[in-house]
């Protein structure tokens, strides 16, 4: 999840280019920028649960604006040329695929978190798994049109250099008023974003630390109710992999990070996907269905193919993370026995 705001941290700063283009452009400033404000939302979300809601329900109102914007206008002065596949780098429509299979699954990360509240919803066996489909579905749809909407917008040399592809796409719409409408609309949108997910960041170790497999010391909670250290420890390794890659510049730093963060995620989905064969074979009475087992095979060949779509240097920096993770599990084995 830190990898994951460490992206959303530098996209925030990209929308920024139209309003402060000699800080954004030079890859240093840009780089303190994203992790000033790492830092400034972890600072919020510490005061407690209810500030950080608070800038949540604002950003959530106003981040759906830019992207309505830019769908229908995408669909109304649709140029079909923007769509023609000329870059021939990747080897290839299925090396393509393959290629953009991780980057899109970015966009969907945290539809796991769904089943967090399960305590505090009325029917959670029923009302989660509707939610996750439904919300899901909403967000595919939203997603579909605003990007296709970018697309048609923006000529594909341009958008492959873009550091805020929605205020370009604004530009060629409405000019450069329009540009710096729908760039702050984005920029609040990743601000709220990033809220959220720093809100994750310190609620979803607590959850895992009171269940015995995390260190204690990620369940501490401040005097106003907020899991601090877990948070503060999240904000460092987001300024530590923000720093790591600054000099790439914000497009390239924005493709690792995502790549990062969602390979991340998909080691977990793996072994995910298998866990419904082994409860299976733990006890009978689990017995999972043909329909169910289908799923879960499929899943299991979803995430292997998406890994391999990352790259060799993301799974090289993955598999070091992952190792570096495996001191943590030790010590906290050890202290409980």
């Amino acid at each position: 999840v830190w990898c994951a705001n460490a992206a959303i941290a530098v996209a925030f700063v990209g929308y920024l280019d139209p309003f402060f283009p000699a800080i954004v452009r030079d890859p240093a400033s840009a780089a303190m920028l994203a992790i000033g404000t790492v830092w400034l939302l972890t600072a919020v979300n510490a005061w407690g649960v209810t500030a950080a809601g608070r800038v949540q329900v604002v950003t959530t109102a106003l981040k759906i604006i830019p992207l309505a914007i830019i769908g229908i206008a995408g669909l109304v002065l649709f140029e079909p040329a923007h769509f023609t596949v000329t870059d021939t780098s990747l080897g290839g429509m299925a090396s393509g695929i393959t290629a953009t299979a991780t980057l899109t699954l970015w966009a969907f990360l945290g539809l796991e978190c769904a089943t967090i509240p399960a305590g505090e919803v009325r029917d959670p066996e029923r009302t989660i798994p509707r939610a996750t489909i439904v919300g899901t579905g909403l967000a595919a749809l939203i997603y579909i049109v605003s990007t296709a909407g970018v697309m048609a917008l923006v000529p594909p040399g341009m958008l492959a250099q873009s550091t805020a592809p929605f205020a370009d796409a604004a530009r060629a719409v409405g000019g450069e008023t329009a540009a710096y409408l729908v760039a702050l609309g984005a920029a609040i949108a990743c601000f709220g974003g990033l809220n959220g997910w720093i809100l994750v960041v310190g609620q979803l170790p607590r959850a895992v630390a009171a269940d015995g497999l995390f260190p204690s010391v990620f369940g501490r909670l401040s005097s106003r109710g907020a899991p601090v250290p877990g948070m503060v420890i999240a904000a460092v390794l987001t300024t530590i992999l923000i720093g790591m890659n600054y000099g790439q510049g914000l497009v390239s730093l924005f493709t690792f990070i995502i790549l990062l963060a969602t390979l991340s995620v998909l080691v977990p989905y793996v072994f995910c996907s298998l866990a419904g064969f082994l409860l299976q074979r733990r006890d009978p009475r689990m017995r999972m269905s043909a329909g169910a087992s289908s799923v879960a095979a499929l899943a299991f060949g979803y995430s292997l193919w998406t890994i391999g779509g990352a790259g060799a240097e993301v799974v090289y920096w993955g598999f070091l993370l992952l190792l570096a993770g495996l001191p943590v599990y030790v010590m906290n084995v050890r202290t409980k026995n």
